[in-house]
């Protein structure tokens, strides 16, 4: 296993973590006592397999249901100087709220304290306000910090761009020492978060590269016959701890052997030339069928979808059906679509079924498309994006 300094915290991190939502019984909490035996001998299986690779980052969050508890029953079992742990709580409007469900979650992970605490779900500004205005969780952060109960103090960001720079920016209560970031090869919005990250020597931790990254455990064909002679999943691996400014991946075992093909991608972290070349032959792929380099080259064309009428998320939907053209992507296109219009804070917006009921002609002059050009490529997305 190779090892890198995570940012201001000094933290020596494995480039590999261990995610353990996938590991999880359920997605409730259950008493311990309501844990199936075969579910937790099988988590204790992942986690011993990770140590034994040297991953010694395990990284979970109250809102996943079992996972901390399970995670705690193996835990106490260990040396505290054998693992990295960290756990993420989401805001409240209310700080003593907040720290309580940290201390809570500290209790069901059976330790004294976290080395890294994310707050779960930068999401929007009200989020934001949440956690950055005086007073707020963020300041609570720091005071647990100053109590020994937490060590390091993140977010993790699932909102827009701007939301995220203006969290990794925020300078009050001390600001963020660390991040955890969507960011793929298939999905590279937030860029200009990962750059300003890196300026300030911020730790850069990636969620969930192997599932939201494109469920490239399940490739289509074509990706497969894209990457070689690596598999999708060790290319992604590759392109992103490539990039400056980014130091550990989040690996969501869910069971042993998971850890895998992972392990044998960091035998060519080295090979930058590689990765080069199955870049460019993704970007090929890419143009040849949609037009654009990147299935998201097109996302600044359009507005939030706040501001589009029917809260249609544009952008996203236009960067599903990329996926799918251009890569093949199918299963996870219509994956994520169908979240859409599901009032989820981590897909927002709505889909396009309800397109020819509202006027887009202002989007589509900015985006200098014809209006009926727009409406109807997104009616023909619709279609195949649509889970029959």
């Amino acid at each position: 296993m190779r090892y890198t300094r995570f940012g201001k915290t000094g933290i020596q991190m494995p480039v590999l973590s261990a995610g353990c939502m996938r590991t999880m019984q359920s997605w409730q909490d259950r008493a311990d006592d309501r844990i199936d035996q075969r579910s937790q001998n099988n988590f204790e299986a992942v986690v011993v397999e990770a140590l034994r690779l040297g991953i010694n980052h395990f990284e979970t969050a109250r809102g996943y249901g079992s996972s901390e508890r399970q995670l705690g029953s193996i835990l106490s079992g260990l040396q505290r100087d054998q693992f990295i742990l960290q756990t993420k709580v989401k805001p409240e409007d209310e700080p003593q709220v907040f720290i309580a469900n940290v201390l809570d979650s500290l209790r069901r992970l059976q330790v004294e304290y976290i080395d890294l605490l994310a707050i779960h779900g930068v999401n929007s500004y009200k989020s934001l306000w949440q956690i950055c205005r005086p007073g707020g969780c963020l300041a609570a952060a720091r005071v647990l910090q100053r109590q020994g109960r937490v060590g390091w103090v993140g977010f993790s960001g699932h909102g827009s761009t701007e939301v995220i720079l203006d969290a990794v920016m925020h300078e009050g209560d001390g600001g963020f020492d660390y991040l955890n970031l969507h960011w793929y090869t298939i999905f590279q919005q937030h860029t200009a978060a990962l750059l300003e990250a890196g300026r300030r020597d911020l730790g850069v931790f990636i969620i969930s590269p192997t599932d939201k990254g494109g469920m490239l455990y399940r490739p289509p064909d074509k990706l497969k016959e894209l990457s070689l002679p690596l598999s999708p999943l060790q290319f992604n691996d590759l392109f992103c701890l490539l990039q400056p400014g980014v130091h550990t991946l989040s690996i969501g075992a869910s069971v042993p052997t998971d850890f895998c093909e992972h392990i044998e991608a960091l035998a060519y972290r080295g090979g930058r030339a590689l990765v080069r070349d199955i870049y460019r032959r993704w970007q090929e792929a890419m143009y040849s069928a949609t037009g654009q380099n990147l299935p998201d080259d097109h996302w600044r064309s359009y507005p939030s979808f706040e501001s589009t009428p029917g809260y249609i998320h544009i952008a996203y939907i236009f960067w599903l059906e990329n996926l799918l053209r251009g890569w093949g992507l199918l299963e996870y296109a219509r994956a994520r679509y169908a979240l859409l219009g599901q009032d989820t804070r981590w897909v927002p917006g709505n889909n396009a079924a309800c397109v020819d009921g509202y006027d887009l002609a202002g989007i589509a002059a900015v985006a200098k498309v014809h209006p009926a050009e727009l409406v109807d490529r997104l009616r023909r997305a619709h279609q195949l994006l649509s889970v029959r």
